[in-house]
């Protein structure tokens, strides 16, 4: 029986970057803070019980959909940042996050998350943004009410 051992730059055990896509959409090895900037994005996009082996590994941003864009929704959302940040990311101090409307889509809650990598102490920032409702749903905005909809 032949074993056979995979090497190649970024696959490397001792090395600690991730992947990202060039401009090109060829792959790239990140580095140093940009490791830290994607891991928290996929923490933030990864729902509990999705990741093999760690069921828990994740935000609970998900659980905001449909829920209306509003201020409790958005304190909803800065809580579940800093509790998934809290938990699962040590490499990160946060300093401050919010949430709000996006001024040109009613139904997107833009979060801002501002940090700073432990290790380097450099500041970075991410900021994203929840989908509270379906691209395919028809409607005129959060305010619409379908009951009040004269058909005659």
């Amino acid at each position: 029986m032949r074993a056979f051992r995979f090497v190649g730059a970024g696959f490397d055990a001792g090395r600690t970057g991730g992947l990202a896509l060039t401009a090109a959409g060829g792959l790239a090895m990140t580095e140093g803070d940009e490791t830290v900037r994607q891991a928290l994005y996929l923490l933030l996009s990864t729902t509990p019980g999705e990741r093999l082996m760690r069921p828990g590994y994740g935000s609970r941003l998900h659980r905001l959909v449909f829920a209306p864009n509003d201020d409790t929704t958005a304190g909803l959302a800065i809580h579940y940042v800093r509790q998934a940040i809290r938990r699962w990311e040590p490499r990160v101090e946060v300093i401050d996050v919010d949430a709000g409307p996006d001024p040109d889509d009613p139904w997107r809650l833009v979060i801002r998350l501002d940090y700073r990598v432990r290790a380097s102490l450099s500041p970075g920032q991410l900021v994203f943004s929840v989908d509270l409702l379906p691209d395919d749903e028809e409607t005129d905005g959060p305010d619409h009410d379908h009951a009040e909809r004269d058909e005659t």
